[in-house]
């Protein structure tokens, strides 16, 4: 499919990824599922061991593999949409603030934050799935991994759609 003239590349990617996510119920797995991969995937990233750099010196302990996640993901999307790009930046906010609290309650004694971040991404990943099995399209991912990367963006490009709100 060839842009328009006037059509932007984030708007040729949403097209794709609208064509292929038709299903109300696919599309409704996206809303809950896409957003709980991110925290999966946040809660991974949080529990992996990060480096002590002395040049951070008391900032050494906000620094973890997630901040570079979050940073990857806002720096991908920032050409592509600005405003969907914060927009991103502050959901990925909400949800580390999860993920930290996932982190405190592993340090009370509670389940591991990496067993928790895999089983949050494993459901999502199962849930994304059935979508596909009710879309008819479960491998539509292989197709093009770039839409991977587009998906959560596309997931707030619809409720700014819906809402009539500019992107």
């Amino acid at each position: 499919m060839l842009p328009k003239k006037d059509e932007r590349p984030v708007d040729v990617y949403f097209n794709r990824l609208n064509a292929s996510h038709r299903n109300p119920t696919n599309r409704l797995l996206h809303f809950i599922c896409v957003p709980l991969m991110l925290f999966g995937a946040l809660g991974i990233a949080w529990a992996i061991p990060f480096p002590h750099l002395a040049f951070l010196g008391t900032y050494n302990e906000m620094f973890n593999w997630a901040s570079f996640l979050i940073a990857f993901c806002v720096y991908y999307t920032l050409k592509l949409s600005p405003i969907l790009s914060y927009t991103m930046l502050l959901v990925l906010f909400a949800l580390s603030y999860g993920v930290s609290q996932l982190a405190v309650w592993e340090q009370a004694g509670g389940i591991p934050l990496i067993w928790m971040g895999t089983l949050f991404l494993a459901l999502a990943w199962l849930g994304q799935y059935i979508g596909g099995k009710k879309e008819g399209n479960e491998a539509s991912f292989k197709d093009d991994t770039q839409l991977v990367l587009i998906t959560p963006i596309w997931v707030l490009y619809s409720l700014f759609k819906r809402f009539g709100w500019k992107y």
